[in-house]
């Protein structure tokens, strides 16, 4: 049997971590087993769909590297074929039309609560209807007797009494297809053979299995993963914090320490903490996801994300940082390499965002100096210690690190001041502030011009202040 996985999000909004999790779990699943990965919109609701969503979506897929192997494919295209399968249902007599008003449903569902029975459709017009009037919806006409069994992947075995269902409507009453119905016939349709999805929709998988055994369809295995809580053990929304997956990419993180972080949440191997693409794929089983909920933590996510701006290839991480540097109005062109500026950031940088913020001043010059290390390092007699390592940097040869170094070096012991308190007043004078990576990696990535510019520039300012 050649697998076939789906995610279906609907586009009432932006691609949240909940679903790309869904997501990730479905593309694994395939890719692990050789099988294809389908990408579908599920859009018939049409009042809270919008374009924007799907380009969230479309994006969202996209920066993580979930690439799909078919589709995206829209409901809102397939109305005719929901059309042909509910009068399918209808001539087989496992549907039928209801003309309850929902005054009559309002109504019957506050006599079951007084009665503290549960709510449901009496089945009313499940045997038709002599006088029919007014407007109607067309019923799935559930079997009455016997059991719905579930042999979930995650979750296991799962049994519901089909005296515990009632006649779900799947079309409404201007013709349109309900969820349950839609999703059937898609999953049907499209061959899927493992629907994995969030444990939210366990109440329909009965119905749904229900509607497939009158259609003759072959039953997908389902696996329902459990929710992602935040901190407060409720479930996760925007109150605790950035929960779009674009607002991760915004706020810094390599989407690769996403999906890392993704699926550790409910599953894991062994004490292992750090996974490439390609191990996730070897190793990811649906049957060692965790029944219960997951909390989602964002200093271990914080954590991963330093790890692999470590551990990646530089190359890798500065396509990520040229879009954040982007944002700053920065043009990478205009200064040292992204990734050498990778290589020098990496350990001090938790995020994109921050490795783009305390890199401005290899591009563009700073307005001026950190009052607090100005005030520190620019003290009387130190525009003496950059003239002097100005004439040095003027007469080296090669401009790189090595050779930088020793420049600092040098002039410390020929100053006769301790090493700080030349490589202190140097960075302040090149960078605007008192923290930098190393002086000579720093001074390497800025350049000779501008290095040379910028200690001009702070004796400059040093003499104004002694004279002002």
């Amino acid at each position: 049997m050649s697998i076939r996985t789906r995610f279906a999000p609907s586009p009432t909004g932006y691609l949240h971590v909940g679903g790309a999790r869904t997501a990730l779990f479905s593309w694994l699943y395939a890719r692990k087993h050789g099988g294809r990965f389908i990408l579908r919109i599920e859009d018939t609701d049409l009042e809270r769909s919008s374009q924007e969503s799907v380009n969230a979506i479309l994006e969202g897929m996209t920066w993580l590297g979930l690439e799909y192997d078919e589709g995206p494919f829209y409901q809102t295209h397939r109305f005719d074929r929901y059309k042909e399968v509910i009068q399918q249902l209808l001539a087989q007599g496992d549907a039928y039309y209801c003309y309850c008003s929902r005054e009559e449903l309002e109504i019957l569902r506050e006599q079951q609560m007084a009665n503290k029975e549960k709510p449901r459709y009496n089945g009313k017009c499940r045997h038709g209807v002599d006088n029919p009037q007014g407007e109607r919806v067309v019923r799935f006409k559930n079997p009455g007797q016997g059991d719905v069994i579930i042999d979930d992947l995650v979750k296991g075995r799962i049994v519901v009494a089909n005296k515990e269902l009632d006649d779900l409507i799947i079309a409404r009453s201007d013709g349109t297809p309900t969820y349950n119905l839609t999703v059937v016939v898609d999953d049907m349709d499209m061959g899927i053979t493992h629907v994995i999805r969030g444990d939210d929709h366990v109440n329909n998988t009965p119905r749904q299995i229900n509607i497939l055994k009158a259609l003759g369809a072959q039953l997908p295995v389902y696996a329902h993963v459990p929710m992602i809580l935040g901190s407060d053990g409720a479930r996760l929304s925007k109150r605790h914090g950035a929960v779009s997956v674009m607002q991760y990419r915004n706020d810094g993180y390599l989407p690769e320490a996403l999906l890392n972080y993704l699926v550790r949440l409910g599953w894991s191997h062994g004490d292992q903490e750090l996974f490439s693409l390609e191990e996730m794929v070897a190793l990811f089983e649906l049957e060692k996801v965790n029944v219960s909920a997951s909390t989602f933590n964002t200093e271990k996510l914080l954590w991963l994300n330093h790890q692999y701006i470590m551990n990646s290839d530089p190359a890798h991480v500065a396509r990520h940082l040229a879009w954040h540097m982007g944002e700053r109005g920065i043009d990478p062109a205009t200064g040292p390499a992204l990734a050498d500026v990778v290589k020098a950031q990496r350990e001090r940088c938790k995020t994109l965002v921050d490795m783009a913020a305390e890199s401005e001043y290899f591009y563009k010059e700073f307005d001026g100096y950190e009052e607090k290390a100005a005030k520190k390092h620019f003290k009387a007699g130190v525009d003496d210690v950059l003239q002097h390592l100005l004439a040095q940097f003027s007469a080296i040869g090669d401009w790189e690190a090595s050779g930088l170094h020793q420049v600092v070096l040098d002039s410390a012991e020929q100053l006769q001041l301790n090493l700080g308190k030349v490589a202190q007043p140097l960075r302040v004078a090149v960078c605007g502030s008192g923290v930098s990576p190393a002086i000579d990696a720093t001074l390497a990535l800025l350049g000779r011009e501008k290095t040379l510019k910028r200690i001009e520039r702070a004796i400059q300012h040093i003499k104004n202040v002694e004279n002002s």
